[in-house]
């Protein structure tokens, strides 16, 4: 049976309260790093687990840590950001351990705090996101209460605040720099790099921003071990996943699994297939910002060098299925209509570009789109992509676009040729 850590204690109905939080062995590890482990030994000890990023970069975590400095060079305050700003389409793994679990959430912040020595800690929601806000701040309250948080942490071993801050509700807020800018009270604009948030971030101090899925691991990693948490891992990625389905599957939804699952068994296994009438043409794998993958790599393992070399990427490990029924040229037009609308504005190529690649496909999906709109198409996705802009906001829009062009070219030329969408 597949050990799922993340996901143990998610049930039906309330999360467990700190009492029952306990009784399953919670809080165990945060009282085992603070006491009986050195910041540095915790670093080490992730390091060692090889756990990656979970919010779609796939970043060592231990070696972000490790970027930190040492104390001695740079006083506090430092920080530590908790990215809750769960807005990638077709993504919805953190709310599930926001609202199942916020303890957790709340013990792996006590332990990634002490590991980098940080008397702070923000964790920067969703502002949809009321039911979590809501079993966060009393997690929050209750940890306190026992004082696992605040001045005198586990009997004085460390201090740590924790604060719970609703975004105002931008998709630019999930980069890390523009987070971090708008949880300064300003505009949400990324910022230029170096220097690096661990070195100059919050506030122009030391800071280091995770991903919700990926900090709740820590607690299990302290508890059991990195060689534990690597043989979670089916090949090359340690750890299990908290893989999404989203489409005309048959059961929409989330499920943990091992990094490396394969795609075929996400969708066919544990999502229930397609549904009645419809068959799988292709899947963005990722969530929105990722490349398709055709349905005759379905076998690909779910890590990220397999379905990197698919021309994809892993992402948030959100898969939107596309079938047959469904005009990929009108999926394109809608995907790119929400990256146009949270373009940040800050850079011209993303500003200007993509409500312009909106506006083409929105042409040739209405009979109006004529053969070199398909070559200006083309055009920006060289223009907005990586190394071409500000931040990764156009070039992860650029990704479907790119694939749906390569994959659906016979479809965009149909549209363009008769003059008419062959879905409507």
């Amino acid at each position: 049976m597949t050990e799922t850590p993340l996901t143990a204690n998610i049930r039906p109905g309330e999360p467990l309260d700190l009492g029952a939080y306990e009784r399953a062995g919670g809080y165990r590890a945060a009282r085992q790093a603070v006491t009986q482990m050195t910041p540095a030994e915790v670093i080490d000890l992730v390091t060692q687990s090889k756990l990656r990023g979970r919010g779609g970069a796939g970043f060592s975590t231990g070696l972000k840590w490790s970027l930190v400095p040492k104390l001695e060079a740079t006083p506090p305050p430092r920080y530590l950001v908790v990215n809750a700003d769960e807005m990638e389409p077709g993504t919805f793994k953190d709310r599930l351990l926001l609202e199942g679990d916020p303890h957790q959430m709340v013990e792996a912040i006590i332990i990634s705090a002490y590991a980098i020595q940080a008397d702070s800690a923000f964790i920067f929601l969703r502002g949809e996101y009321h039911l979590a806000a809501k079993r966060l701040q009393r997690a929050i309250d209750e940890a306190a209460a026992r004082q696992y948080i605040g001045p005198n942490s586990f009997g004085g071993a460390f201090s740590l605040s924790v604060h719970l801050h609703t975004s105002g509700g931008r998709y630019i807020c999930g980069e890390e720099t523009a987070l971090l800018t708008a949880l300064e009270g300003k505009r949400a604009i990324p910022r230029a790099k170096p220097p690096f948030p661990q070195i100059s971030g919050l506030w122009g101090r030391p800071t280091v921003v995770n991903n919700v899925e990926t900090l709740c691991n820590v607690p299990h990693i302290v508890n059991n071990g990195a060689a534990w948490f690597i043989g979670l891992g089916k090949d090359t990625d340690s750890g299990t996943k908290i893989f999404g389905a989203s489409g005309r599957v048959r059961r929409p939804g989330t499920w943990e699994l091992p990094m490396g699952t394969p795609l075929r068994e996400i969708l066919e296994e544990h999502a229930g297939g397609m549904q009645d009438g419809y068959e799988l043409r292709a899947v963005l794998p990722g969530g929105a910002s990722t490349g398709f993958i055709m349905a005759a790599d379905l076998d690909v393992p779910m890590n990220y060098a397999a379905v990197e070399k698919c021309g994809s990427r892993l992402g948030t490990g959100a898969a939107i299925v596309l079938d047959q029924r469904t005009c990929p040229v009108g999926m394109l037009r809608n995907l790119e209509h929400f990256f146009a609308q949270e373009s940040c504005g800050w850079c011209t190529p993303c500003r200007d570009g993509l409500p312009w690649v909106e506006r083409l496909l929105a042409g040739i999906e209405a009979g109006q789109g004529a053969e070199e709109d398909l070559a200006i198409l083309e055009e920006h996705v060289g223009l907005l992509g990586p190394g071409r802009t500000f931040c990764a906001h156009a070039p992860g829009a650029m990704a479907p676009l790119a694939t749906g062009l390569k994959y659906f070219r016979a479809d965009f030329e149909q549209h363009v040729h008769d003059q008419h969408c062959p879905w409507s």
